[in-house]
This record gives C-alpha cells, sequence and structure tokens, in this order.
C-alpha cells in the first residue's frame, strides 16, 4: 500500500470511464449548429474536466451570454442522444472500484459532468452501488475550486490528509492540492503526464492495472 486514504475519489470522464470521444463529438456537432469558430479536437479535450459553462467559456472568452446558453442546450442534446455509444468503463475499473470497496475504502466521485449526466451513466454502468456520496460542476464550484471535494471530504468525516483523488487531468490534480488533500494521475486520459506532473501527484500510473497494483498492493 502506498498512500494512508480511508476517502478515495474519482473523477468520471477519462478516470473510470473512456468518454473523451462522445464528449468532444458532442461538443463539436453543438459548435457546427450554432456555426461558431472551429475548434480542434485537442482543443476541446483540453477543457474535459471543468464544469459546462467553464468549459464554455474557456473555448469562446469573447462569448456572450446567449451563445453560452444555446451551446449549452446542443451540447446535451447531442451529448444524451440515445443513438450515440456514449462509452464504456475502462477495462479493469469495474474491477478495480469492487475491491476498493470490499476493502473498506470510502469512495466518491468529484467530476466536471452534470447531476443528470453522471446520473445517466451510473446508472447505466451500475456503478452507483459503490459511491454513496457524489459531486457535480452544476452543483458547486467547477474544479480546479476545491468546493466539490470539501463537500465529500465533509460528507463522510473524515481529514483532507486522509483523501486520494484520482484524476486524468490538471484541473482534478490542482483541484486536491487546494483541498490539502493528496492525489495521483492517470496518463490515459486527457492531459499528458508532464502536464499532471506539475502538480506533484504522488505518482501517476499508464494503466487501470498499474492504478490497481499501486493501491492494492
Amino acid at each position: 500500500m502506498n498512500h494512508e486514504a480511508k476517502l478515495i475519489v474519482f473523477d468520471w470522464d477519462g478516470t473510470l470511464m473512456d468518454s473523451v470521444a462522445h464528449i468532444v463529438h458532442s461538443l463539436q456537432c453543438a459548435i457546427d449548429d450554432l456555426d461558431l469558430e472551429p475548434k480542434t479536437d485537442e482543443e476541446l479535450k483540453n477543457i474535459i474536466g471543468l464544469g459546462l459553462r467553464e468549459a464554455l467559456v474557456a473555448l469562446y472568452p469573447q462569448g456572450t451570454e446567449a451563445e453560452y446558453t444555446a451551446l449549452t442546450s446542443h451540447y446535451r442534446e447531442h451529448f444524451f442522444d440515445s443513438s450515440k455509444h456514449s462509452g464504456s468503463l475502462f477495462d479493469g475499473a469495474r474491477e478495480l472500484v469492487n475491491e476498493l470497496d470490499r476493502a473498506g475504502y470510502y469512495l466518491a466521485v468529484a467530476t466536471g459532468k452534470g447531476r443528470n449526466g453522471l446520473d445517466k451513466v451510473l446508472n447505466e454502468t451500475g456503478m452507483g452501488a459503490f459511491f454513496p456520496f457524489t459531486r457535480c460542476a452544476d452543483e458547486t464550484h467547477s474544479k480546479p475550486h476545491p468546493q466539490m471535494l470539501l463537500d465529500i471530504i465533509d460528507w463522510y468525516g473524515v481529514d483532507a490528509r486522509e483523501t486520494l483523488m484520482i484524476g486524468d487531468t490538471e484541473y482534478d490534480l490542482q483541484m486536491a492540492s487546494n483541498a490539502h488533500a493528496s492525489a495521483v494521475g492517470v496518463t490515459y486520459g486527457v492531459h499528458e503526464v508532464h502536464r499532471l506532473q506539475r502538480c506533484n501527484p504522488l505518482t501517476c500510473v499508464d494503466t487501470i492495472d498499474d492504478l490497481h497494483n499501486w493501491l492494492l498492493s
């Protein structure tokens, strides 16, 4: 065991679920719908992890409220389109969470997704039972603000020093640092390893299997 955590908090997209392609496609469709300035897939991947409004402001800092509202509506329409494949859990993710649960860890999710989006995927994947408490970006401040993580810490009644945040973006790791919690970066999601390492995580791992070994060995 390489940590002393009682509470392990996961990011969702790019950490437990391989959903980045679906998010990028939904954003591209929304941008096309509104004839806005095109963005590359890399530009769109870069803002995954932020709350939706914060992401749109980062993409279009000179945008209007009307444009942000329209983009949000069109994005959600494409994202929730049941005819499109929204992604699947990374291989080994379910088994890892199950083992952590059986080992007695408190488990939670802190995500840039909205509540409706998270509840949908927790239901579809059958993962909801593992996470008694979750926080979403439309319920509080977006990452990297620490409030999302602080709410989880408070709900479980643990100390920040007993908390480990696991995520694939610098926003996840910065949030952990801002909450005075520890963090582990995963390199198979959105942000490159050098960006994660700048946030001083305990370690960075390349696969779910590596994460499993680091957490439970």
